[in-house]
């Protein structure tokens, strides 16, 4: 099969289309046939080597967080999809290749696909919106009537984070640039702040809650604008202790997380609130929800370009460079 794969740690290396073997399936895998892929930051940044401490890959790396695609062999002890069934999922760390023509994924990463998207349409969810659902359902337990505070809206994360607040009866605030701000209001948005003109700490206060994507500032901003006991859930770190256990990371690493997360604990401790690192994972039954909420129309994708295949380069750039609107989907059939 031909895939696009990493030799080495590089920030402007580009990826190497290659020709390799079949992916081995296992007893609790499926072997899926790709159809489409979305690319994430989280690609580009693997690319750099940003996270090889904590997600130790072998080489040759196939990178891609996202697919969408057709079930072409089950393993012997998988119960939950059967040859010929249209899938998506975001398969687990250690175990992701979308970008290329097949990936074996574990059983419980899977759902069927939503039967009223196309496979790019499809592909361009998995990871957003399981991160958008673990950070509002499991880490800050948000709730009708709270306020959240989401940042870039218009981003990859953003448009579904908006959608997914509004189902669960959230006030939503957003930061998005001029041209951006119809785009976001019609997701669901109530309060837009054109970040290039305005200061958002100057406007929102009694938050409940604030899904964090951006830099440290933004961050230590963002502490600020919400009430005593809010939360503020960041994708973007600094990782925290939580993450360091539930991970079962060694002493080094959990040292080197304390001393990284110390002072923006200490300031959400001072202004009694709380922090929380959200990596997400993948969750196939959690997926399953999602699928419902699309089917219904709660949920629609945002997707900006969708590139072919051999453009794999060229639509990893351009997510990397930050003027994505909503996903960037590779199609390979």
């Amino acid at each position: 099969m031909k895939a696009y794969t990493i030799n080495k740690y590089s920030k402007d290396a580009s990826l190497q289309l290659l020709e390799l073997a079949m992916p081995e399936v296992k007893e609790n895998e499926v072997l899926v046939e790709i159809h489409a892929a979305s690319v994430n930051q989280i690609d580009g940044k693997l690319k750099s080597g940003d996270f090889k401490l904590l997600l130790p890959y072998k080489f040759p790396l196939i990178l891609g967080h996202d697919v969408a695609g057709v079930v072409t062999k089950i393993g012997s002890k998988v119960t939950k999809f059967k040859v010929g069934d249209e899938i998506y999922a975001r398969p687990r760390d250690l175990h992701i290749g979308a970008f290329a023509e097949y990936i074996a994924i574990h059983e419980n990463d899977v759902a069927l696909k939503p039967k009223n998207l196309t496979m790019e349409e499809a592909a361009s969810i998995p990871l957003v919106a399981l991160t958008a659902w673990q950070a509002f359902y499991d880490k800050a337990k948000l709730q009708k009537g709270q306020k959240v505070f989401i940042q870039a809206g218009s981003g990859g994360v953003g448009t579904i984070a908006i959608q997914l607040a509004k189902h669960i009866g959230a006030t939503v605030a957003t930061t998005a640039s001029a041209a951006n701000t119809a785009m976001v209001k019609n997701l669901g948005a109530d309060i837009v702040i054109d970040y290039k003109k305005d200061d958002f700490e100057t406007i929102l206060k009694d938050y409940d809650v604030v899904l964090n994507s951006q830099d440290t500032q933004t961050l230590e901003k963002s502490l600020r604008i919400l009430k005593p006991d809010g939360k503020l859930i960041s994708i973007s770190g600094p990782p925290d202790m939580a993450y360091a256990k539930e991970n079962s990371l060694s002493w080094f690493m959990k040292m080197a997380i304390y001393f990284l997360s110390y002072k923006v604990n200490r300031l959400a401790k001072k202004r009694h609130v709380d922090y929380a690192f959200l990596f997400m994972n993948a969750n196939g039954q959690q997926l399953a929800d999602i699928s419902t909420l699309i089917e219904a129309g709660k949920i629609v994708p945002v997707i900006d370009k969708v590139f072919a295949f051999e453009q794999t380069n060229d639509a990893l750039n351009y997510v990397m460079s930050g003027r994505a609107k909503g996903k960037v989907v590779i199609k390979l059939r």
